[in-house]
């Protein structure tokens, strides 16, 4: 994801049942692909610029103060677009759980962590394969 940084801030203070960072986007940067998860829910408040989300239901563009939420398990795979011309954060809090699945809305991919393991793999759960240049 060239030009996104995030900052954790829920870690420093020792919180454990949820994670807060702040997001920064450049310009054109992209927060994510768009994706949803299996057992977190998601909430993020914007703090500067303008973001557009994007899911399932179209484009909605979100300015300082403007909030969104997203229950675990709902299918619509949203993510951030800064399409403006400076730069744009927000914070996002999420659910901690011991496991974490998710799926991909633009690509075949499911992404699962455990134990801080990361498996990439197809939707169905099948290898990714390696395409040699």
């Amino acid at each position: 994801m060239v030009g996104r940084s995030q900052q954790p801030l829920g870690d420093a203070a020792g919180i454990a049942q949820f994670g807060a960072n702040m997001v920064t986007l450049i310009p054109a940067a992209l927060s994510s692909s768009r994706h949803r998860h299996e057992h977190q829910d998601e909430f993020l408040v914007v703090t500067a610029g303008v973001c557009t989300l994007i899911d399932d239901h179209g484009e909605t563009e979100l300015r300082p103060g403007d909030c969104a939420g997203f229950a675990a398990g709902d299918a619509s795979g949203p993510h951030l677009v800064n399409k403006g011309v400076e730069g744009a954060k927000f914070v996002v809090v999420g659910t901690h759980t011991p496991a974490k699945v998710g799926h991909h809305s633009d690509v075949d991919m499911k992404v699962v962590v455990q134990n801080r393991r990361v498996a990439f793999m197809r939707r169905n759960g099948g290898p990714i394969e390696e395409i040699e240049g």
